[in-house]
Order: C-alpha cells, then sequence, then structure tokens
C-alpha cells in the first residue's frame, strides 16, 4: 500500500516540477474567469512543494519496509 502513495506522491511531485502550469490550472485556475496566469512566486513555491513530494514519495516505502524488519 506505501508503494503505490508513494508512486502517487512522485507522480504529483514531478508534475509539480515540471508543468506547474498545468497544476495551476487544475488547482486555481478554474477560479478566475478571465483565465489568469500564475505569478512566479506561485510557480517558485509550487516546485519547491514538488520536490518535497517527490521526497516524501520515495522515503515512503523506505519507511514502510523498515518498520516490518
Amino acid at each position: 500500500m506505501s508503494l503505490v502513495i508513494g508512486l502517487v506522491l512522485i507522480a504529483i511531485g514531478l508534475v509539480m516540477i515540471f508543468k506547474p502550469h498545468l497544476f495551476y490550472d487544475i488547482t486555481e485556475g478554474w477560479k478566475h474567469a478571465t483565465g489568469g496566469a500564475p505569478s512566479d512566486f506561485y510557480i517558485l513555491h509550487t516546485r519547491i512543494g514538488g520536490v518535497v513530494f517527490v521526497l516524501a514519495g520515495a522515503i515512503s516505502p523506505a519507511v514502510s519496509f523498515v518498520t516490518v524488519l
């Protein structure tokens, strides 16, 4: 189970790192009638969050494996 969660976190993190505009469209873009673009600040913090998601996704299965031992 933790492997699946880890893979999902990694997938979301990679989208946040490499396609922050797509992540913006999915999470925030629908709130604006004019279709505004994300700020540079939003892009930077989305990418930082993506790195955190990838790290958490990579660590999740390892922690589960260690606790089983």
